[in-house]
């Protein structure tokens, strides 16, 4: 029997005997997310350990999956053409509720659960944007919200959708050009960070390409006129790229990686490649400056005697924020509010607090609730093309010690301790409780519905920043 076979077949039989509280009263959803505070850690951990970058989270997938269907859930494997991808759903009718739960890590950065500096030797990857935490929250909240539907009898579906690849490799945008958002009524997401705030923040649209330049090798020194470097190429088009900068509008970033660029100095490198990604808080501003990006290499190419081709990664929309779902997100999280930390988790925040300079903030913070905003955010992210493909809210938690950047070792650290599973639990009950608002307030569902196709436009029609291209499974490798 295939696996995804295995475990909807399970799914069914574990179904038949879940239990059923006489009284829907009687049922905490807090207390529901409180009780299953040992699984959030344990997938947390085991996902932070593993530590498998996009597309290539074979063990991390499976192990969401598992659990789900061990809970009631009917698991889809495989969706959109992606491996590591997978649907989740418990319930019957509508409406449906999407629960977004990410599991990648970054690449070149290792890191220990100590809170100073130290790699994990022959580890080179880690959960530094806490994804980890991610995919294990959403799993605690999902099965939360189904034992909620079971008690109540209320009809309606929550669906897990295992997303890999967040980390420029773009998975949820794949999932949602393959229309598995389509009846999808709304969408819950969270992340890990430094603060605890269900800001209405949008984000930047970006895309990125590898740009690979063929020259003609040749002893650097012994014959250097029958050669034809590809990193001259490389470096031609980042000097053109470089001066692009100025003149740019305000919202623009663009930000490069030689991924590649010879082995020897006396060799003529034949190949070289870049790493380029484009952002913009508006997607035709990303396309129009990409053109200008294609016309750089086809000159740097041009200009060193050397040829080039390009291959498209990724592609993001911008979150398109839906005020009404914030707003009520904001109220659930402060219902919840913030953690607090042990003696011991206080004395190793404080030592971890020292190497962060002048970005350290006050550790109260974590116990704290953001007040709420309306504001652009710089980073990007594909759960903005799941935003334009149905009605999506998000939250953020204190899984990292306060002034903590995303992308650092740090934030690795703390996401594999006990301070980023508490904030994955604080996360876990506000989607929970979010869930529970939409399927029990049809007012609020109408209303963030109307805001939502208000804000689309007449005639919208989907579009990704990818095309047609087939998810890049091997970009990691």
């Amino acid at each position: 029997m295939k696996k995804a076979a295995l475990l909807t077949a399970l799914a069914g039989a574990l179904v038949l005997s879940a239990p059923r509280p006489a009284l829907a009263e009687q049922f905490d959803a807090v207390g529901a997310v409180d009780a299953q505070y040992d699984r959030t850690a344990r997938v947390a951990r085991q996902l932070w350990e593993w530590a498998e970058v996009g597309y290539q989270e074979t063990r991390s997938s499976e192990l969401l999956q598992a659990e789900l269907a061990a809970n009631g859930f009917t698991v889809t494997a495989g969706v959109a053409d992606i491996p590591t991808a997978f649907v989740a759903e418990y319930g019957s009718g509508g409406p449906v509720i999407a629960i977004l739960g990410e599991f990648d890590a970054l690449p070149g950065i290792s890191q220990s659960d100590a809170p100073t500096r130290e790699p994990v030797a022959g580890l080179h990857a880690g959960h530094a944007c806490g994804h980890n935490l991610f995919g294990a929250g959403s799993l605690t909240a999902a099965i939360a919200i189904a034992q909620w539907l079971d008690a109540t009898g209320t009809p309606g579906r929550v669906r897990f959708y295992g997303t890999p690849a967040e980390e420029g490799g773009s998975g949820k945008v794949y999932m949602t050009r393959a229309g598995l958002f389509d009846d999808a009524d709304f969408a819950i997401h969270w992340h890990a960070g430094d603060e605890n705030s269900a800001a209405a923040n949008t984000s930047l649209a970006n895309r990125s390409a590898k740009f690979r330049f063929h020259g003609r090798s040749a002893h650097a020194a012994g014959a250097p006129e029958q050669g034809r470097s590809a990193l001259d190429g490389v470096e031609a088009m980042n000097m053109m790229v470089n001066m692009m900068r100025e003149h740019t509008t305000m919202d623009a970033r663009i930000h490069y990686v030689i991924t590649e660029g010879g082995t020897a100095p006396n060799v003529i490198p034949d190949f070289a490649e870049v790493f380029y990604y484009v952002r913009h808080s508006d997607p035709a501003e990303v396309e129009a400056m990409w053109e200008r990006l294609e016309a750089a290499a086809e000159g740097a190419a041009m200009g060193t005697g050397t040829r080039v081709e390009w291959e498209v990664i990724h592609g993001n929309n911008p979150l398109l924020v839906n005020q009404s779902l914030a707003r009520m997100m904001d109220a659930k999280l402060r219902q919840v509010g913030g953690i607090e930390y042990t003696p011991q988790e206080r004395a190793w925040a404080e030592e971890l607090a020292a190497s962060l300079g002048e970005a350290a903030r006050p550790l109260a913070v974590a116990s704290e609730i953001q007040p709420y905003e309306t504001s652009l955010g710089y980073g990007s992210t594909d759960v903005g093309d799941v935003s334009w493909a149905t009605p999506t809210v998000g939250v953020r938690t204190a899984t990292w010690v306060p002034g903590t950047a995303a992308h650092s070792w740090q934030s690795a650290a703390a996401s594999g301790t006990t301070i980023g599973f508490k904030g994955a639990q604080v996360a876990a009950k506000a989607m929970t409780l979010a869930a529970i608002e939409l399927f029990t307030n049809p007012d609020l569902r109408e209303r963030a519905r109307a805001e939502f196709t208000a804000a689309r436009g007449e005639g919208y029609e989907y579009r990704s920043l990818l095309g047609d291209r087939d998810p890049p499974l091997d970009y990691r490798k």
